[in-house]
């Protein structure tokens, strides 16, 4: 009895420490977990400081780069539309207006062409046909801009020549005000051409984030609103439009992100004339194609200043574009919540 006594209490004290132990190893999983989740989080932390970090610096270089320029022209260097490296006095208003044309012009293009090959490839297309046509969209989104460039040079330009700006003239042209758009010597290089390259260039990105919004669109929704008699555009219109109003206008700023820097593509088409034209036939410049043309020559100091001035003008085009972007997305949220 004894000894069945003591066998017991040695299997008690062993089941004891046995269970102290697995504590012990419990309470130390627990504590590395949490070094580990802390190390994580400032690791990540780090990560989200050094891009703001990298911001800050570009804007700080942006910024004294630019100190020269000013301090000679004043505010007046954005309205100027004086660019002549000869006499050492720059203006950027000609390089500002050339960006937000031929951007403007790659939009009125892009979105419309984006938002049908989208619908098309979610809501139309051929189940044998989604996948190349999604794979040849995504193949043209990672082109090289020089390519681009090189083939509206060399195919697009002369065809453009030839054959488009002609048949705007004699259709547009006659048009009051509109018409004055649309007059010059048919060249096939220009603001509008570069435009239209530009609309080549970004139509695969706004059309890729397009198709990928409207794809996580809930089946369900779609279902029901076919379900009561609801055509496709209605769909599109009333259900998957709505729904992914966030991700379309991120899509769109994408695009005019890309219009907006592009250098080499509009570098070869645009004419690289420091001027302002009505015409859109006309030779122009851009921010991008100015720092191109003229970085590698610039030799004194307002001069590299004034180039330097435009990134910083070009930076701040794209905060603007953007912070607009945020305004509008917050007022539609608003707009639906005054809605329901």
């Amino acid at each position: 009895m004894n000894a069945t006594n003591i066998s017991m209490n040695s299997s008690s004290k062993g089941q004891y420490v046995s269970r102290e132990q697995e504590l012990v190893a419990i309470a130390a999983k627990l504590a590395r977990q949490r070094w580990q989740d802390t190390a994580f989080r400032y690791l990540t932390l780090a990560f989200a400081l050094f891009v703001l970090l990298i911001l800050a610096a570009i804007i700080f270089s942006l910024a004294r780069g630019s100190i020269p320029v000013f301090e000679k022209f004043g505010l007046g260097f954005l309205t100027s539309t004086t660019w002549n490296p000869v006499t050492n006095e720059y203006g950027a208003a000609n390089a500002i207006y050339g960006t937000v044309i031929t951007s403007l012009i790659a939009l009125i293009i892009g979105i419309p062409v984006s938002l049908g090959i989208a619908i098309f490839l979610t809501e139309l297309c051929p189940a044998w046909l989604k996948r190349p046509l999604g794979t040849a969209v995504e193949l043209l989104a990672g082109i090289p801009s020089i390519i681009y460039g090189m083939w509206g040079l060399f195919v697009f330009a002369p065809l453009f020549a030839e054959y488009v700006q002609p048949a705007l003239t004699t259709y547009l042209g006659p048009i009051p005000v509109v018409g004055q758009l649309f007059q010059g010597a048919a060249t096939g290089i220009g603001v509008l051409a570069a435009g239209i390259i530009l609309a080549v260039m970004v139509i695969p990105f706004i059309a890729s984030v397009m198709r990928d919004v409207f794809e996580v669109v809930p089946p369900m929704l779609k279902e029901s609103a076919y379900g009561v008699g609801a055509t496709t555009w209605e769909v599109v219109r009333y259900i998957v439009l709505p729904f992914t109003k966030a991700g379309v206008v991120g899509g769109i700023m994408l695009g005019l992100g890309r219009a907006l820097g592009e250098t080499m593509a509009v570098t070869f088409v645009i004419g690289n004339a420091p001027k302002i034209a009505a015409s859109l036939f006309e030779p122009g410049s851009s921010i991008a194609s100015t720092l191109a043309n003229e970085f590698a020559e610039a030799t004194n100091e307002v001069h590299i200043s004034a180039l330097i001035s435009l990134g910083l003008v070009l930076f701040m085009l794209s905060f603007i574009v953007l912070a607009l972007a945020k305004l509008m997305l917050s007022q539609l949220a608003k707009q639906e919540g005054m809605k329901t």
